[in-house]
């Protein structure tokens, strides 16, 4: 728990001495005034809080001190802390560690979100919690994707099931499956096609693993968790949307978010997309991943 809490911390450095630092500066002491919200408003919403999510924690923010539950900016930003909190919720545990013989996790995003990485950090993470885990390489499209697949599964140790560039990704999942029945796995995580540009191909390659995991596994896929890059901010948001529209994603992966100033689009994933936030990537060796602490995030922010 301590070890998931400081890398969390330190992996919003660059935020914390960013916008929410300016935050912290704004709401140190002092009497609110309407330039306080005009302030407070303009660096969440540069901070890739979102607009829609700002408004709305602004105007319950008035409304606790229109009650006097917060009287100058000190307690603004006790309250403020609250309603981050508030925002992100208490999501359900995931399924992963529900008992059955074979749990297939799918993996969605586009390319270069962090995606093939962030798989190889969850395969490290959940072999290191005494998992057997099996890699399927059914992002055919690119040969690319394939070989740094492969090179990832050489470097955690895990076996990557592959087939040729091109070839049909429901028969990758199907051989899959049948390699990690085989080997006594327990953990199938499956790599998936990336390219938004061509969304009706997208949705006919995840239908077709959807259908393949399906017939082959009971109540497959039990999670599908799609990788946002929290540097492209909003952007990440409108590929996440669309990626809603093609799949039932249960939760989302923040990559790269030691990387970025504006670490707010956490908030904004919770928020406008209903989604729970279960990892966020804290740096770039394969033990940086953390699973995800709404208390350690909002407290990593103000600190």
């Amino acid at each position: 728990m301590f070890r998931r809490s400081k890398q969390i911390r330190d992996s919003l450095t660059k935020t914390r001495h960013s916008f929410f630092g300016q935050i912290s500066g704004l709401l140190g002491g002092g009497q609110i005034t309407e330039e306080t919200w005009e302030d407070l408003e303009a660096l969440l919403v540069q901070a890739d809080v979102g607009v829609t999510t700002t408004m709305t924690l602004v105007e319950n923010l008035r409304e606790q001190v229109a009650k006097g539950n917060a009287r100058d900016a000190d307690q603004l930003q006790r309250l403020l802390k609250q309603q981050l909190l508030a925002l992100l919720g208490d999501p359900p545990p995931m399924t992963i560690d529900e008992p059955r013989l074979l749990t297939v996790l799918l993996v969605v995003g586009v390319n270069g979100s962090g995606k093939t990485t962030t798989i190889a950090k969850l395969a490290e993470y959940y072999k290191d919690r005494g998992r057997k885990v099996v890699l399927a390489a059914a992002d055919t499209f690119r040969a690319a994707a394939i070989d740094q697949l492969k090179i990832w599964g050489e470097r955690v140790n895990v076996p990557v099931i592959a087939h040729q560039p091109g070839a049909d990704p429901g028969a990758v999942v199907y051989d899959s499956i049948r390699a990690s029945q085989s080997r006594n796995a327990d953990l199938l995580i499956v790599d998936t096609a990336g390219r938004l540009h061509t969304k009706y191909n997208l949705m006919e390659e995840l239908r077709k693993v959807h259908g393949v995991a399906q017939k082959r596994v009971h109540q497959a896929p039990h999670e599908t968790l799609l990788v946002l890059d929290a540097t492209t901010g909003q952007n990440a948001l409108s590929q996440a949307r669309h990626f809603k529209e093609v799949v039932n994603v249960t939760g989302v992966v923040v990559a790269k978010l030691d990387g970025t100033a504006k670490g707010g689009i956490v908030f904004a994933v919770a928020q406008e997309l209903g989604l729970p936030v279960r990892f966020v990537g804290t740096g770039e060796t394969v033990q940086d991943l953390a699973e995800f602490d709404a208390k350690a995030f909002v407290e990593g922010l103000f600190e």
